[in-house]
């Protein structure tokens, strides 16, 4: 039980959240994004089903958690990124602005206390509103679709993580800034620069393709496909940390602005020391229905019998598509199962159009890239060159390089597919009239106007 103070804090900011016009707005409208998400996700799936007689398609590529539960939950993702931030910088930037923060600071409780109180009543107040969001899982499963709990999970753990980022984003750049206005455009330049990385991964890959992995998208894209990466989480934790660290520094108004850089270069140099530290474990759990992100056990244990490092050399362009079969069938698994694995992509230009011809040379000469999508393995002293994409035959390579017997693949049991050609009841009422009404009332619950307190006199003695 948190002490009486705690308790104080606590009902203090959940008094201002629930107040703010910004977080109303948020509540508001989260409901019909999450519905119109839902309902474009179902009627798709029902009709790729086979839905009023038409072709279906493959049952093993019916899976719930890509066609409901991760385009369900997409609709918070544009939430989160433009209108959460604006609640969360309210709360930070209300008290600078009118000078309540300079008494609070002066009170028993410590800054770094209120600023925990703050953070976690924002992380409550982004996980209550994932209602929406349970509800239409409800509805699918009541409806006769499928899902799977552990997968579920972890859609719904990559959410959290990503919500604490952005909380913590949004509370620095309202300690940093002067104003709300100033700090909403900081938050807001961090989205979109997350999004300029991605695009620029997609184009160029290599060091950005590694950087966008641990950007926040790239770390719910992993936990979107059923991959819990011990890595990722760890990056995501330090990242939080520091991003707090850095606003009660900078909201402690009175101390000079000299020794606020200093310790905000203090608190950069120990995230840069300790973020390699976090990202060192390759550990990870794949909690996917279709065991998407690893090998057949067979394999798994046959592949854990090389001892050598793996180095894979890719000549394919980030925008080839046999890249991104490769990566998803082959390379993702092979960083799960060995220990030690480089992947190099050797390509010289971004799409692979025109990779034969790969420039000039300094004499004027055309050069050429004749091995244009080639992939070669190397274990130990020994190399070898596959052009497939298949995972079977990239696997009797590493296999014939390690020196390891390909084990017998028996027949896995196929992924079953959840097809459902019937769609569940989307209940726009409760999305459109119920949700946004009890927010209504519950905001003006909060503005109503008080009866003052009375105070009662003292007699004298």
């Amino acid at each position: 039980m948190p002490s009486p103070s705690v308790r104080w804090l606590l009902k203090k900011e959940v008094r201002e959240l629930a107040a703010s016009r910004a977080f109303l707005v948020f509540a508001l409208l989260v409901g019909p994004l999450v519905w119109h998400a839902f309902r474009i996700s179902v009627f798709t799936y029902v009709e790729m089903s086979g839905a009023a007689g038409g072709p279906a398609a493959l049952s093993q590529g019916l899976s719930p958690l890509d066609g409901i539960v991760v385009p369900t939950f997409g609709a918070y993702v544009l939430a989160l990124s433009l209108l959460f931030p604006f609640a969360a910088i309210r709360l930070v930037s209300a008290e600078k602005e009118s000078g309540a923060l300079s008494l609070l600071i002066q009170s028993r409780h410590t800054l770094t206390a209120q600023v925990l109180v703050k953070f976690a009543v924002l992380m409550a107040a982004w996980v209550l509103s994932w209602i929406p969001g349970l509800v239409a899982l409800w509805l699918w499963r009541s409806g006769g679709g499928h899902l799977w709990a552990p997968e579920v999970l972890s859609v719904l753990a990559g959410h959290l993580l990503r919500g604490a980022l952005v909380i913590s984003i949004a509370m620095l750049a309202a300690a940093v800034m002067e104003n709300a206005a100033a700090a909403a455009v900081l938050a807001l330049a961090f989205t979109l620069a997350s999004w300029a990385l991605e695009f620029v991964a997609q184009v160029q890959g290599g060091l950005a393709q590694q950087a966008a992995d641990l950007a926040p998208e790239g770390m719910l894209r992993a936990l979107e496909r059923g991959e819990v990466r011990l890595d990722v989480i760890g990056i995501m934790l330090v990242t939080v940390a520091s991003n707090l660290a850095v606003a009660i520094v900078w909201l402690h108004q009175g101390r000079e602005r000299g020794f606020r850089w200093a310790m905000t270069l203090a608190i950069l140099v120990a995230t840069t020391v300790l973020s390699p530290l976090a990202s060192a474990s390759r550990r990870s759990w794949d909690v996917s229905e279709d065991r998407r992100n690893s090998f057949s056990p067979a394999d798994e244990r046959a592949l854990k019998s090389i001892s050598e490092p793996l180095r894979v050399e890719v000549n394919l362009a980030p925008e080839d598509p046999r890249l991104a079969d490769l990566e998803r069938e082959v390379l993702r698994k092979l960083r799960r199962t060995l220990p030690n694995v480089s992947v190099v992509n050797t390509a010289q230009s971004a799409t692979g159009l025109f990779e034969p011809f790969a420039g000039v040379s300094r004499d004027g000469t055309p050069e050429s890239n004749a091995g244009y999508g080639e992939v070669w393995y190397q274990v130990g002293a020994k190399r070898a060159m596959s052009r497939s994409t298949t995972e079977p035959i990239v696997l009797d390579v590493i296999y014939e390089l390690g020196g390891v017997t390909p084990p017998a693949r028996a027949g896995q049991p196929a992924y079953p597919g959840y097809p459902l050609a019937t769609a569940p009841d989307t209940a726009p009422y409760f999305f459109f009239l119920i949700l946004p009404g009890i927010v209504a009332a519950f905001w003006w619950w909060t503005r109503r106007p008080r009866a003052p307190a009375t105070v009662s006199r003292l007699e004298p003695t």
